[in-house]
């Protein structure tokens, strides 16, 4: 028996979001960097910048007699854009775009019946939350915005 759902549906996250077409040629990572990575355009799954949680949960009964338990939980991830100039806009822009292929992904269609459940791994998922973080660095215009993945399992 399961403890949790949450290694499968981040799991499921990540494979759901390195096959989203709208998400070619994003790089979708798997928790925090681990190299300089050149990339301009990133979506982290389970990592924050400012740090914090990978993911939030909690448990309950499900009902009298403790056979089951639900769970809710929330995946935090972070999506960023780079350019070498200092105009904010299009970088605020492409950020927004970014986390709408998030949203999109996880929608169910006749391709992917089973996307809002990451695929069988919760009953429900959607995105819920975001922050948006702009900055100027040297290597130009950078907009990052956090988002929450919500999830509800039974277990």
């Amino acid at each position: 028996m399961a403890t949790s759902r949450v290694p499968a549906a981040v799991d499921a996250l990540l494979a759901i979001l390195g096959a989203a077409p709208g998400l070619t040629g994003v790089l979708v990572l798997d928790g925090p960097p681990t190299v300089n990575l050149t990339q301009r355009e990133r979506v982290y799954v389970g990592w924050l910048p400012e740090g914090g949680p990978a993911v939030t949960l909690t448990q309950d009964f499900n009902a009298a007699g403790a056979r089951t338990r639900d769970e809710n939980f929330s995946i935090v991830g972070y999506a960023e854009v780079w350019s070498g100039g200092t105009d904010m806009q299009p970088m605020r822009s492409r950020v927004f775009e970014l986390v709408a292929e998030i949203e999109t992904a996880l929608r169910a269609t006749d391709a992917a019946p089973e996307a809002p459940t990451l695929n069988g791994a919760v009953l429900w998922s959607h995105l819920t939350a975001g922050d948006l973080f702009q900055d100027q660095t040297t290597e130009g215009a950078r907009a990052g915005l956090n988002f929450t993945v919500a999830c509800r399992a039974r277990i």
